[in-house]
């Protein structure tokens, strides 16, 4: 375990900044995406072959010449170029963690490596979103990359504090049924969070607008072939190219998967809250648990309003990043219980 000292403070603070970066482009992914400004740059990674949005008149025409078939939209194409900006920051400042964790042996190296690999996953991915025309398999492989990157930058911070108070009290079959737990809940989230990518890159959130399940009788709509990750080539993806049938199904889905993932983090909290180290942990999925029950109600109530569907984006990624401290503090903590009361070896 790696604890924060005088010479790793700045490794502590940059890979604290490079975590708070990261939610920032989540955020900004979720509203370039609601903003239907994927393709507000035609081209990657450059705008209408210039490093920023063409401004002047001379520049704008250049674009309309190279491009006609997608004529510019300024604002869009800033929002699609602020969230390359910002991303491409990111990307610096996890190289720069690369270069600072592999000066000093103590400090990790599996995980820096890790994100500089992931980062070069997600610029692929950004490119081919656009080159692709925003092509759902993608789309969503993007959303996800974006969000494990948070998760292993999360993942990161908590290996460089102080270590984690040792978990006692607990017998060693009670805390292996809480470490599985976690593991579950964690994928349980996460298939979640890539369902509701599914569900946006379909653009099948608005199909259905009445609650618990759907208007429309789904049974008999229900299609399997909408959750086929290759799709029929198109010309562009935008708007999406599903059947109705098929949009209502992924909708049902996720709100079903929704569902059977409220029940999970439900379970953990319970087993959080019956261990007294662990209860700030249960406070802390319950509140975030119902901020997101009341925002996707709210998607659908209001018609997918943009800073509540932007919320629900970044409230998932919450819930993921919760999950992750959960599995990490019933592994490590449990790790060093079982360290520190071996017995001593007999003189």
């Amino acid at each position: 375990m790696i604890t924060t000292t005088n010479n790793d403070r700045y490794f502590f603070f940059l890979v604290s900044f490079s975590c708070v970066l990261s939610v920032a482009v989540v955020a900004l992914g979720a509203f370039t995406r609601l903003t239907e400004a994927g393709l507000g740059c035609p081209d990657w990674p450059g705008c209408y072959g210039f490093f920023t949005v063409p401004q002047t008149a001379l520049e704008q025409q250049a674009a309309a010449t190279f491009f006609p078939q997608t004529p510019l939209e300024p604002q869009k194409a800033w929002n699609e170029m602020l969230h390359r900006y910002i991303a491409g920051s990111l990307g610096l400042f996890i190289a720069a963690i690369n270069i600072m964790a592999w000066r000093k042996p103590s400090r990790p190296k599996l995980l820096p490596s890790l994100l500089l690999c992931m980062v070069v996953v997600q610029a692929l991915l950004g490119m081919w979103t656009v080159t692709l025309v925003l092509m759902p398999a993608v789309v969503m492989a993007h959303l996800l990359g974006g969000f494990s990157i948070v998760s292993l930058l999360w993942l990161l911070r908590l290996q460089l504090q102080s270590p984690p108070s040792i978990i006692t009290n607990i017998a060693a079959k009670p805390l292996r049924r809480l470490q599985i737990a976690a593991i579950i809940s964690v994928i349980a989230v996460f298939f979640q969070i890539a369902l509701g990518g599914w569900t946006a890159a379909n653009y099948a959130a608005l199909v259905c607008s009445q609650l618990p399940i759907c208007e429309a009788n789904w049974q008999q709509l229900f299609d399997a072939k909408a959750f086929l990750l290759v799709q029929p080539p198109h010309d562009s993806y935008q708007y999406g190219v599903l059947d109705y049938g098929q949009r209502v199904s992924i909708h049902v889905v996720h709100r079903i998967g929704a569902m059977i993932t409220t029940v999970v983090v439900l379970t953990m909290a319970w087993l959080c809250w019956l261990q007294h180290s662990l209860r700030r942990y249960s406070f802390g999925l319950m509140l975030l648990l119902l901020v997101q029950i009341g925002l996707g109600v709210t998607n659908v109530v209001a018609s997918l309003p943009l800073a509540v569907a932007v919320a629900h984006n970044v409230t998932g990624l919450g819930l993921l990043v919760m999950m992750v401290s959960v599995s990490y503090r019933v592994g490590v903590g449990s790790r060093r219980s079982r360290t520190i009361v071996q017995p001593l070896p007999q003189e």
